[in-house]
């Protein structure tokens, strides 16, 4: 008995698509994180900003690109969330994925007036650390102790990240008194 080709390149196109969709959900729950506390970014003005500095404080990372549509809608967001969260210690570090030219980077900083901290990934070492990115937008939420409490791949809703940056907020707060009651 002959299987008829239609039926096989239905099978394969079916096959193919489901690794297509189902390998970037998985590399999103299994891929470790392997960057180190020690992780030094050097922003496109030339500040260094020290992973270790930030300790007890939650952060936000997100890897961008300027050709990214989505990326670029989100920029207000990140705007928001920083004018809303700095104040209360919250940073944000936008890094640039290695295959978006420099000077279009740093040319659309400079236009939106990004107030955050924004990196250029010239090797792509940042995207490998933070488990492999490969996708734009990718947003990591950071809580105080350095860990990833949340991992975005895709837009962000801003409501539901800034409730989550409240409760590490929260958290930082309490873990703070609890430290100041024990020792004073």
């Amino acid at each position: 008995m002959l299987v008829q080709p239609t039926k096989i390149n239905a099978w394969v196109k079916g096959c193919i698509i489901f690794l297509l969709i189902s390998l970037p959900l998985w590399l999103s729950k299994h891929n470790p994180y392997t960057f180190l506390p020690d992780t030094v970014f050097t922003t496109i003005t030339g500040q260094k900003v020290a992973l270790k500095d930030l300790h007890g404080k939650p952060a936000i990372i997100t890897f961008w690109a300027t050709t990214c549509p989505s990326c670029v809608k989100e920029i207000p967001h990140l705007i928001e969330l920083h004018e809303k969260f700095h104040p209360q210690g919250i940073e944000i570090i936008a890094i640039a994925m290695n295959y978006d030219p420099p000077n279009r980077v740093v040319n659309m900083t400079q236009e939106r007036k990004l107030p955050y901290h924004v990196v250029l990934d010239i090797t792509g070492n940042y995207a490998k650390a933070f488990g492999h990115v490969w996708a734009t937008p990718t947003t990591l939420l950071i809580n105080g102790n350095g860990d990833v409490s949340k991992r975005i791949l895709g837009p962000f809703n801003l409501k539901d990240v800034e409730s989550r940056i409240e409760h590490l907020l929260q958290v930082k707060t309490a873990f703070f008194r609890s430290i100041k009651k024990n020792t004073g």
